[in-house]
């Protein structure tokens, strides 16, 4: 049955692929090898994600987080897709509530709304108010939606290893990526894990010296009736912030004033949990950030969640100030220092790219840098140089844009920069000494000793060997094979030019000096052998190009 159903499965994916164009294919089945992903333009690739239903049309927003893959145009057209899909029916919904639950609706609820506050790819969501009088939202998985995603991952796969094929294909390991992707998929179908990625974002932004954490809300999470197919959270009263009425609750501050709070405040968290939590929602568009009527602010839909590990987090510092500071060469090298793959082919067009990319910001102040484009042009560049940066600063990149976009449509008069520079004392101090100073003290202190310890046995080592001449140099340099190669040939070239002329010269020596026959034919040869291998030398330097 399963088979059946994947080969019918395969059949509209051709019918959907074949309706809008095949040309593009032609590079794949052919092994093409351009630098470049062949793939269709970004207005096809999107309508056939579209038409192959719900799992593609995640897989196509999982991909708008990796502009380190994608050229722009595709970052932008995958990023608003949206899936086309029909609401489920009341009926086969109230199906799996009660089945998760295990008793009568009405033991929990006093009443459930049947019509559906929004439909997507993976769930849908309804209002209901309990027995105590709560308000809550209810999450509820797509019926069926399990099969769909186990049967589709295979041909993800499927296809990912006719892409491997490639030399995009190779560079970026995309059967790798592909299981990835599909996991990350799967991974969204059970909502304990949204349910527990809601919680310690919630936790972590109410530890803070940066903002008022009351003035930042993440919905409530009711464990006792969620479940892996059923997520129940807190109702939040409120508005989408750009059609928020900023009048309300009533204050005494202007609406500028508000929308310059809001921001700096939004700012604040996000930039908390970017470089300290190392846990951020990855996903802050305008629709998952409500003005809740009290004048709060909160966060919703937490199941896109990325992670910066330490390491990361403190390369992002120091690229931070490197973008302020428009330092090109700092950018090559933190970029090489973020990469999982080999060094570039070539560092000095690392370098080269990053130098054209800020010098267009040279004459700017900081109020008019967007600090998401300049990361999205760093992703960029590394792609361009076939460099494989961690699949998670692609999330970084599209929550910082979503929020720097989000945040000036709300403020036009937002400046990140400006924003987060009273954060920057508490970034150094934490990348200098830690989350616990006595902690990374004792750590430098072991430190110490053991270098303490090991220096005066290497410098007796290395005493040692250079008064026995046994020292050894070993010295790599880089580009070094085209100037041997070049010497090489001028110094054979210079060698050949000797011996001709001294073929010739004692060829003249002897027709001058004698007259015996024998001697003549000896010096005739000297002169035909003179003459043909410097004949063969012109010609030589002739086909190298560089008689001037």
């Amino acid at each position: 049955m399963f088979a059946l159903t994947y080969a019918t499965r395969q059949k509209e994916i051709i019918d959907v692929v074949l309706r809008n164009g095949w040309d593009y294919m032609r590079g794949l089945l052919t092994g093409g090898t351009d630098d470049e992903p062949q793939i269709p333009t970004p207005e096809v690739l999107r309508k056939i994600l579209v038409e192959l239903g719900p799992f593609y049309v995640k897989l196509g927003q999982l991909l708008s987080t990796r502009p380190d893959l994608l050229p722009p145009q595709y970052i932008e057209a995958l990023s608003a897709l949206q899936a086309q899909v029909p609401p489920v029916s009341w009926l086969a919904i109230e199906t799996v509530i009660q089945e998760e639950l295990n008793q009568p609706l009405e033991e929990v609820f006093q009443v459930i709304d049947p019509v559906p506050v929004a439909a997507g790819s993976i769930g849908q969501i309804h209002r209901a108010t309990l027995l105590n009088g709560d308000e809550v939202a209810i999450k509820v998985l797509r019926p069926g939606i399990e099969k769909i995603v186990a049967q589709d991952s295979a041909l993800i796969r499927g296809i990912a290893e006719l892409v491997s094929m490639t030399e995009f294909g190779r560079t970026y390991d995309v059967v790798n990526l592909a299981d990835d992707f599909t996991k990350a998929v799967k991974a969204e179908l059970d909502f304990r894990q949204e349910g527990s990625f809601t919680e310690e974002l919630k936790q972590n932004l109410s530890k803070t010296r940066w903002f008022d954490p009351k003035q930042l809300v993440v919905p409530k999470v009711y464990w006792e009736l969620s479940s892996s197919k059923i997520l129940v959270l807190e109702w939040l009263y409120g508005q989408q912030l750009l059609d928020a009425d900023l009048s309300e609750p009533l204050t005494l501050k202007t609406t500028q004033e508000r929308r310059q709070e809001i921001t700096s405040l939004l700012l604040r968290a996000f930039f908390q949990q970017y470089y300290i939590d190392g846990f951020f929602h990855a996903d802050p568009h305008p629709g998952n950030i409500f003005y809740l009527k009290d004048g709060r602010v909160a966060l919703l839909d937490c199941g896109m969640i990325g992670r910066l590990d330490p390491r990361t987090q403190q390369i992002l510092t120091e690229m931070l100030l490197a973008i302020v500071d428009l330092d090109a060469q700092r950018c090559s090298q933190l970029t090489v220092k973020l990469s999982d793959s080999a060094q570039p082919a070539s560092t000095s067009q690392l370098e080269n790219d990053f130098e054209r990319m800020l010098r267009k910001y040279y004459n700017l102040n900081l109020a008019q840098i967007n600090f998401s484009e300049v990361v999205y042009e760093m992703l960029q560049i590394a792609r361009k140089n076939k460099l494989r940066l961690p699949g998670n600063l692609g999330l970084y990149a599209k929550s910082l844009a979503n929020l720097e976009g989000a945040g000036r449509k709300f403020n036009p008069k937002l400046n990140v920069i400006e924003e987060v520079k009273p954060l920057m004392t508490d970034f150094f101090e934490r990348q200098l000494i830690g989350v616990t100073p006595l902690q990374s003290s004792l750590r430098t202190i072991l430190d110490l000793k053991s270098i303490s310890l090991k220096s005066p046995r290497q410098i007796d080592v290395f005493l040692d060997r250079l008064t026995s001449d046994t020292l050894q140099w070993n010295v790599r340099l880089q580009d070094l094979d085209p100037l041997r190669r070049t010497l090489e040939l001028s110094v054979n070239r210079l060698a050949f030019s000797i011996v001709i002329g001294s073929l010739t010269i004692g060829a003249a020596i002897i027709s001058t000096k004698t007259s015996t026959t024998h001697l003549v034919i000896i010096s005739d040869i000297l002169f035909t052998v003179a003459s043909f291998m410097g004949l063969g030398l012109i010609i030589s330097i002739m086909r190298s190009g560089r008689l001037r």
